[in-house]
């Protein structure tokens, strides 16, 4: 199993309209069939301001690459995305192996 974190941050004062978009992402995420075995949403407590953390777990790396295909192929996908990246300053993906639990 591999954990796929991307981490955004946010522009500076935007994490309250952005939270409400990236629970929209996640259940749009869901909706078309993405394959990620579970997701979550975190924001800083601590550290860099205004960071939002969307996380998802996927059985392989080639379920991941399929998930972003098929979201990346979606009309309702690129039109949330639009939304999302208008809220963004910079970010960046991290990928784990999970090797125990």
């Amino acid at each position: 199993m591999i954990v796929v974190r991307n981490v955004f941050r946010v522009k500076f004062g935007r994490s309250k309209e952005a939270i409400p978009i990236w629970k929209d992402g996640l259940a749009l995420s869901k909706r078309l069939g993405s394959g990620m075995k579970s997701a979550r949403i975190l924001t800083d407590i601590v550290g860099d301001f205004y960071t939002i953390v969307f996380e998802a777990t996927f059985d392989s790396l080639a379920d991941f690459e399929r998930s972003a295909g098929v979201l990346m192929g979606n009309a309702e996908w690129e039109s949330w995305y639009q939304k999302a990246v208008g809220l963004v300053e910079s970010g960046y993906r991290e990928i784990f192996n999970v090797v125990a639990e």
